[in-house]
């Protein structure tokens, strides 16, 4: 007797898009504070040892072969994880124009080509750190060139700073689920400021 599978088509792909989409879990500190986003695997590991505990869960339950576990969409960890500020992420041009809102920080433009610049040039013993690079659009950072602010008569709406910790959050993911807002919602506010 022959069987028939069904064909991966569109019915599949967008049900493949929205179980990816539940397979993040927030993970919250101790102190409720986001810390990042992992799999619903590692949540799950977390929570078998102990580790975290479910604040929130989906309506439908994560299945094995003999046992059905809440489905986590937001955990916390028992114990407070201290998260060293000093210690900053390497800058990606993914969150530093999402730092800036995917703007040119000179003129405010959101059309064109985006690019990185050094408000402080690298020739002039500027770094590559978050309070030096800003997004620019391409006009602007030829405008701008090898220059100071000063010398391009330039100048910066707020002073670069390094972005907060729920930035890497929103870009880990890009749609953020309802059930996390209320968990977001003050830290949220400081990333787009």
């Amino acid at each position: 007797m022959s069987r028939t599978w069904p064909i991966a088509g569109a019915g599949m792909a967008s049900h493949a898009a929205k179980f990816r989409g539940v397979q993040q879990v927030l993970v919250l500190n101790a102190s409720y504070e986001p810390l990042n986003v992992t799999t619903v695997r590692r949540a799950h590991v977390l929570l078998f040892k102990g580790k975290a505990e479910v604040v929130e869960e989906l309506d439908r339950p994560l299945r094995s072969a003999s046992t059905a576990f809440p489905w986590p969409h937001v955990i916390r960890l028992v114990h407070y994880v201290r998260v060293p500020r000093a210690v900053q992420r390497k800058i990606s041009r993914r969150a530093l124009f999402a730092r800036d809102g995917w703007r040119c920080v000179y003129c405010g433009t959101a059309s064109g080509r985006l690019t990185l610049d050094h408000v402080t040039p690298r020739s002039r013993g500027g770094e590559s750190v978050w309070e030096n690079v800003v997004t620019s659009c391409a006009p602007c950072n030829l405008r701008k060139g090898n220059r100071t602010l000063e010398e391009a008569a330039m100048s910066l709406g707020k002073p670069p700073r390094p972005p907060a910790p729920v930035l890497f959050i929103q870009l880990a993911a890009p749609k953020i689920p309802p059930g996390w807002r209320p968990y977001l919602g003050k830290h949220a506010a400081v990333a787009t400021a």
